[in-house]
């Protein structure tokens, strides 16, 4: 708890100074102002993160969290559990989604095992594993305390341990089955929203198992009543180690001062649970893509972020975040290389900021 309670504590804000002196820049350059639209606002975003005008990531990364879930047992997914050990090592082995777009984006996959069933005998994995899965939420608490704590200050050592090496931005992806569950019921705990509107069919459902999984959901949150003020009561009770650990992830990053970005619904919960730990965690984060997950709309809203793309994506492993990199690097490339109307010979008393 101690670590955990150190990073919340340690989080500042953004560095205002620098962020208005991004703006200026960014208006001084030869375009009508504002007229990069989002761009720029990353830009000024990652100045008022790091404190420089330009940033250079030649060490990015993707982390992704792997955990099981116990209300599997309860046929919430028609996938079997198997699989998020199968893909797990196949991660490992460069034949996911999220391995083929990060190769694309240069960027490199960190993979961690914090709560696969059964033991993973691959190299390329993190062993953080805190249990073989999570028990089952709808018959009592999905983890105990201590357990979410040591999930959250795994995110939080991973890391640190990468900002130590040279990582410079980041992206959160998880990897299993049943984890649109947890990550419902926890959007549901910590809010006021409806099961309507919190869970959705994830890898795909029957109408008559998709109903069965919100009924799941409903008595998972009426068999625990978790505290929607504590989010650690939360977490441990409907959560997975998975959102625990992702939720880690974006602590640290505000606490190291490296920008970090959200995939899809199951991140954006887990960026919220930090969020609700400490507000200023939003200054460092960047939503990839608008997930087709239903509660993802919820989600972002509630957290007030912005997707950058709408894809129509619904794979989750973190795959908006090497596609979002490509953008983020695009905005430095704008910063660093963009002629301003003086260099450019051009006067600029005719522009009007339409913004």
């Amino acid at each position: 708890m101690e670590l955990l309670n150190k990073t919340i504590s340690g989080i500042k804000a953004a560095d205002e100074l620098a962020k208005s002196e991004a703006v200026r820049h960014m208006d001084s350059l030869i375009k009508p102002i504002g007229s990069l639209g989002t761009l720029e606002k990353i830009a000024v975003q990652l100045s008022g993160i790091t404190g420089q005008r330009s940033n250079t990531f030649e060490k990015k990364c993707t982390i992704v969290m792997a955990a099981d879930n116990g209300v599997h047992e309860e046929g919430v997914s028609s996938c079997p559990q198997e699989i998020t050990a199968v893909q797990t090592i196949n991660m490992t082995k460069g034949l996911t989604g999220i391995c083929v777009l990060s190769q694309h984006a240069g960027a490199e996959v960190v993979i961690v095992d914090i709560g696969v069933k059964g033991d993973l005998n691959a190299g390329g994995i993190i062993n953080k594993k805190i249990s073989h899965g999570t028990r089952n939420m709808a018959k009592g608490p999905a983890m105990t305390r201590e357990q979410a704590v040591k999930a959250f200050e795994t995110g939080i050592e991973i890391v640190g341990e990468l900002v130590s090496k040279g990582y410079k931005l980041f992206g959160t992806g998880e990897m299993g089955i049943c984890n649109t569950s947890t990550s419902s019921a926890v959007l549901m705990a910590l809010t006021d929203i409806s099961v309507e509107q919190a869970v959705g069919k994830g890898a795909g459902l029957t109408d008559a198992d998709y109903e069965n999984k919100k009924r799941v959901i409903e008595r998972a949150l009426e068999t625990n009543k978790p505290d929607s003020n504590d989010v650690l009561d939360v977490i441990s009770k409907v959560g997975g180690y998975d959102i625990a650990g992702m939720a880690g992830c974006f602590l640290a990053a505000a606490y190291y001062r490296v920008p970090i970005v959200i995939d899809g619904f199951i991140s954006t919960v887990a960026a919220f649970a930090a969020y609700k730990l400490n507000p200023l965690v939003k200054d460092y984060m960047f939503a990839s893509h608008s997930s087709e997950e239903i509660g993802y709309k919820h989600a972002i809203q509630i957290l007030g972020l912005e997707p950058m793309l709408n894809l129509h994506m619904r794979l989750g492993e973190g795959t908006g975040c090497p596609l979002a990199f490509n953008i983020i690097e695009a905005s430095q490339a704008v910063v660093k290389n963009m002629a301003t109307f003086e260099q450019g010979a051009i006067n600029d008393d005719f522009l009007v900021d339409i913004r």
